[in-house]
């Protein structure tokens, strides 16, 4: 068995253990693709956690920081989607207002 197969079955196991703690994730699935990326260490495609690291020991590490940030991104992705909608909706009502006093500030130059 070559490294980069210990490797990948070493993030899988580890992937799943994290899975069984958190009970979530489990659409995921760990690739690791070393030094394809060397401005990240690692990233969620789609339901793909990618990891770049060469380092053994940093993959684990790496893995776990991906699962953990995927994970809080869910439980914080509604509230995230309210209060875009909130600025959305403030934003259209403020333009709303200015275009109303420009509108109002031409007539009194008249």
């Amino acid at each position: 068995m070559t490294r980069e197969q210990k490797v990948q079955i070493q993030l899988e196991k580890e992937l799943e253990r994290l899975k069984a703690k958190l009970h979530t994730g489990y659409e995921l699935t760990v690739k690791w693709r070393p030094g394809e990326n060397e401005k990240l260490s690692g990233e969620v495609k789609s339901s793909m956690i990618m990891i770049y690291e060469t380092g053994e020991a940093e993959t684990i590490d790496t893995l776990r920081h991906e699962f953990f940030d995927y994970a809080v991104s869910l439980v914080i992705e509604p509230y995230k989607n309210i209060t875009n909608r909130l600025i959305l909706s403030l934003n259209e009502e403020a333009y709303k207002k200015k275009e109303l006093l420009v509108e109002a500030l031409k007539d009194l130059s008249k």
